[in-house]
Formats: C-alpha cells, structure tokens, sequence
C-alpha cells in the first residue's frame, strides 16, 4: 500500500474501523441510533473510498469516460440501500432517497461546488454542450415519472395498470441510458481540464481494482446494517421517512460526488466538476430509478413504480428546470450556488413532517 498517501491511507483506515464497527454493533444488536449513524458514516467513507480508486482508474481511461464510470460506482450505495429498503418494505425511504438523491446532486452539490469555486476564483466557465445534453435527457426522466404519477392521480385507464406502466417506462429508461453512454464518453470535458503537461500518476491497477472491490463489498455488508438500524432511529428520533431518505439517506450516498465535484470547482476544472456532478443525477435519473423498479418485481413483494407523491415530484421537474437554466449559459458563480443551496433548504423543509 506504499501507493497510497498519507491522506487516502487515513480514509482507508477510518473506513476499515467503521465497517468492522459496523458490524460488531450490529451482530450484537447495539442501540439502532448508534448504529444508523456509525453505518451513515461508514458508508460515505466506503464511497470516499469508491471515488478515490475511481480517479486513479481514470488515469488509463479518458476523462468522459472517468467521470461516467465515478458517478456510476459513485452510485453502488445508493444501489445497495435501495435493494435493502425494498426487501424490508421502506418503499417511502426508497423513493424519497432516489430523488433525495438528485437534489442533493443538482442543488446541494452543485450549489456548494458553484460557491466554492467562485468565491476562489470568481466566474468560471465551463462546455455547454454536454450539460445541455444531460438537461435534454433530464427533462425526459422527469416526464418519465410525471406522467404516470398524473396517470394514477386523474384516474385515467392506465392509472389501474401502473405496474405495467412503470416496467414499460423503466425499460424505456434504461434503453436510452445505453444509447446516451457513447456519446459522454466520447465528448470527455473541456480541454481546459486536461492539461498535457500535466503527470498523470496514480494507483497501481492492482491495488485500484482491489479497493474498488472490497469497498463496493463493504457497501453491500453496510447497507444491509444501515436498513436494519433505519425504522428504530427513525422512530427514536421522531423523523419520517421521507426526510429520512430525501436528506440523510440521500447524503450519505452521495459523499463521492459532495467531495470530489467541490475539489475539482475549486481547483477551478468546472467542466469536469459539471461532468462527474451533473452525471450522477442523470444515472440515477436514467438507470438507478429504472433498475431498482425493474428489481422490486424479481425480489421484493412490494413493488416500486414510477407513481410518485406529487411533492416529490414536484420538487423534481423544478429543479431539473432551475439547473438547466443555470448550467445552459456555460458560466456559474457563487450567488448562483447560493440560490441552489437556498432551494435544497426549502424543498428539505417540506418533507420536514413527512
């Protein structure tokens, strides 16, 4: 492990004691509010972990590449909670989570990396092409949910087949998640972010693939431990269980991209900053949704749809405007990552009471 610095070591060390923490604690059944919180930690230190072999990854691949695969395995938590909370029942968490998910990406995340970085270096720029296509695909997964949760709640004919609907849908989804993966890949992000002078030195592949391996494991072992410790915190605490999964839920998944996509906007590579950010609320929007409503049907006897609360989804199609409307001019600054962050505030705040 010579390979490693004397940062990644220290997380590699705190994510090992959390995890083996994790499991003590859970075997012998310690107090759940404990255990839900040190389980919280744990996974984000295992996606801190995810991330950091994700980058060194990317030393051999390029840099649109880099930044689809980091989001995806950036995602492997939230994977892993997801099929825990249906096999337990929490279709509420999973639900609130999932698009808890995307507003903390779309508004949290990229609200602070806006403030972050232009606090540092004052209006930044970024390529309009690529967040432009992710604001298309956006539109189309919002619509996605949209109208079947319309669908059930005007009781229209194929309100009474939302399962059917929502296979059909999700199918759709995934399909043209693949169809979009060529063309991210093949654009990569700005040549400003790639400097060839620049040594691009990293992780052996070896020890790259190891810890990716062991740490989405980890997640897996975790995530079933964090489920089992949710419903008795959530009713020590007195939280429901949709700010549950659309605030704290939805964090701790989302620690890859809280970290990584602020670093990059303050070391002033906003165009990768956009991609690895704006990418990983479009796989959850374009795969993690489909996938996990596709996986309800084979695992679970409490089936996921794509019939939303229509708070959530509410709170969903205005964000997917806000962003595009920021991100479609190619420039940011600090207030406009006020505003996001303001936003994120407000929509937490409803789902407060349930």
């Amino acid at each position: 492990m010579q390979a490693l610095n004397k940062k990644e070591k220290r997380t590699l060390l705190a994510a090992l004691v959390a995890t083996l923490a994790s499991g003590v604690f859970s075997w012998l059944h310690f107090n759940a509010v404990a255990l839900f919180i040190l389980t919280g930690i744990a996974l984000a230190l295992l996606a801190a972990i995810v991330g950091q072999a994700t980058e060194h990854l990317g030393t051999r691949m390029s840099a649109g590449a880099t930044g689809v695969l980091q989001s995806a395995l950036g995602n492997l938590p939230e994977l892993f909670v997801g099929v825990f909370s249906l096999r337990a029942g929490l279709i509420t968490v999973v639900q609130s989570a999932l698009i808890g998910s995307v507003l903390a990406n779309s508004l949290l995340v990229l609200g602070l990396a806006f403030f972050c970085g232009g606090m540092r270096h004052g209006t930044q720029r970024f390529q309009k092409e690529a967040p432009r296509l992710i604001a298309t695909l956006s539109v189309l997964a919002v619509s996605a949910l949209i109208l079947p949760t319309l669908a059930a709640n005007l009781h229209t004919p194929a309100g009474a087949h939302t399962g059917a609907l929502s296979v059909a849908s999700a199918v759709v989804l995934l399909i043209v998640f693949c169809a979009s993966l060529p063309q991210f890949i093949q654009d990569g992000v700005c040549e400003r972010d790639c400097d060839p002078l620049e040594e691009k030195s990293g992780w052996p592949l070896w020890v790259a693939l190891t810890l990716l391996t062991l740490a989405g494991v980890g997640a897996a072992f975790v995530s079933d431990w964090f489920v089992d410790a949710m419903q008795p915190a959530m009713q020590t605490l007195h939280l429901s269980e949709a700010f549950t999964g659309l605030v704290i839920v939805a964090i701790a998944g989302n620690a890859v991209e809280n970290v990584v996509g602020i670093q990059l906007a303050m070391r002033n590579k906003m165009d990768y900053a956009i991609s690895v950010i704006l990418n990983s609320s479009l796989q959850v929007y374009l795969a993690l949704i489909p996938a996990l409503v596709l996986l309800s049907f084979l695992i679970s006897p409490h089936h996921l749809t794509l019939v939303m609360p229509p708070l959530l989804v509410t709170s969903l199609a205005v964000t997917t405007i806000i962003s595009a409307m920021i991100v479609y001019d190619g420039e940011s600054s600090w207030m406009e990552g006020v505003a996001l962050i303001g936003l994120y505030g407000i929509i937490a705040a409803c789902f407060w009471w349930g």
